[in-house]
């Protein structure tokens, strides 16, 4: 039986940094195709912050995974009940969809099998694995699908 991990895992000051320029660079359009630019607004202060991310494909809906797990941005973005994400010039809003942990283990599967050398050392299962070895550690790790604005004027906010 696998130990249970912690719900968050700090960043270290290097890691802070290389998220700091990494976001930058995505911002800027800049980067591997599925990373963009989270950005939502913070549940205490209202400001909007920043952090890059990496969204995988599943069957054609698009998913926010938290490796780390219940991260800030996660938070504020459970908090919020959308997000922006942007690369380069644009810019699209999102609803979100929290996945129960039951639906979670295939989308964690192909997170971990399309990120492997950014994500592996958060996850005790190896990549590669079947989606059922990640039943157990599924409640870890937030996972949301993305959707679409409920309408015109959410999307241009």
């Amino acid at each position: 039986m696998n130990q249970p991990g912690p719900t968050f895992r700090e960043p270290s000051s290097l890691e802070r940094a290389f998220n700091r320029a990494f976001g930058v660079l995505v911002g800027w359009g800049l980067g591997p195709r599925d990373y963009y630019l989270l950005q939502v607004r913070g549940r205490k202060t209202g400001r909007v912050f920043a952090t890059p991310v990496s969204l995988v494909e599943l069957q054609g809906t698009p998913f926010l995974v938290a490796p780390r797990g219940r991260t800030q941005w996660v938070r504020n973005a459970e908090a919020a009940g959308h997000v922006t994400l942007k690369r380069g010039s644009s810019s699209r809003r999102f609803r979100l969809r929290a996945v129960p942990d039951a639906d979670k283990p295939p989308v964690l599967r192909a997170y971990l099998d399309r990120f492997r050398p950014a994500v592996q050392r958060y996850f005790p299962v190896p990549a590669g694995s079947p989606a059922d070895a990640f039943v157990e550690i599924a409640e870890r790790y937030p996972v949301f699908e993305l959707r679409p604005p409920s309408n015109d004027a959410e999307e241009r906010r």
